[in-house]
């Protein structure tokens, strides 16, 4: 092995520590103050004696987590369910309008005002709706979760599709390239972290989405657990139940960033 390949992998070695000591710096940080928050919220529960049904303490909490965490799994699936599959449903259906939107000016101007106009009306509002129109099962809190996810998808997408730079337009043009070579190779790589930033952000949404959705009709999800509880003053169920829909919402959004980081090795992160 020769001496400049040694010191490559030295080099190497001692980037990856850096970054691991640099990781380690940041997580400790939110961590301890996760921790004290935690400390103050248990102190104060304590000092003044507040009942369980109006602020439980996060020890009683954690109890009600361990004595329900089987039905607190279950509606847990449930949700996931909802959101997973409303979310598919939103990629399936905005990513190819998107792209025909980029390519027409006409679907551009007629659709776009419509998509505005259906943005700006409240989900909570639709939910009700839905539920009378198609039932009380999984059906409506998935098209709500749908509804919620679509928009930013689609504007993500369109956004990246037509932000290809104005030169490398010209070039691929001077290479006497058809509409399909330039998407495949120019303009979807291009799109890709627009893309999924809208992504990232509509997984957020998605669970709020599906919650919603439980909230107006259901017999099951975390949110339907949610209203329970609380009607029968088990704030500490209800609490354990807004802990893992936060859990789900952090693990999926790292979930869609590892993929990101996979797919589109290429984009530029800070």
């Amino acid at each position: 092995m020769s001496e400049q390949t040694v010191a490559q992998a030295e080099d190497d070695f001692e980037d990856e520590v850096i970054a691991e000591s640099s990781w380690l710096k940041e997580s400790i940080a939110p961590l301890l103050t996760f921790a004290g928050l935690l400390l103050i919220w248990e102190a104060v529960t304590v000092y003044f004696q507040l009942p369980g049904w109006l602020l439980p303490a996060p020890s009683a909490i954690g109890v009600a987590f361990v004595d329900w965490w089987q039905d607190l799994w279950v509606h847990t699936l449930v949700t996931l369910y909802e959101t997973l599959v409303g979310f598919a449903l939103s990629i399936v259906l905005a990513v190819p309008l998107a792209v025909a939107v980029v390519y027409s000016p006409i679907l551009r101007k007629s659709i776009y005002p419509i998509l505005l106009a259906m943005q700006s009306v409240p989900k909570v509002a639709i939910a009700p709706l839905l539920a009378l129109w198609i039932g009380f099962g999984a059906l409506p809190k998935i098209l709500v979760v749908f509804l919620v996810c679509f928009f930013p998808i689609i504007v993500a997408t369109a956004t990246g599709l037509a932000s290809v730079p104005t030169p490398v337009m010209d070039l691929i043009r001077s290479l006497s390239a058809n509409q399909l070579q330039t998407f495949i190779k120019i303009r979807f790589p291009t799109a890709m972290p627009h893309i999924f930033v809208g992504l990232k952000i509509a997984i957020t949404f998605a669970v709020i989405g599906a919650v919603i959705g439980e909230f107006v009709g259901s017999e099951s999800g975390l949110g339907y657990l949610i209203l329970v509880s609380s009607s029968q003053a088990r704030t500490p169920v209800a609490f354990s139940a807004l802990l893992l829909l936060t859990i789900m919402s952090i693990i999926l959004y790292y979930a869609i960033e590892l993929i990101e980081r996979i797919a589109v090795p290429w984009a530029t992160r800070t």
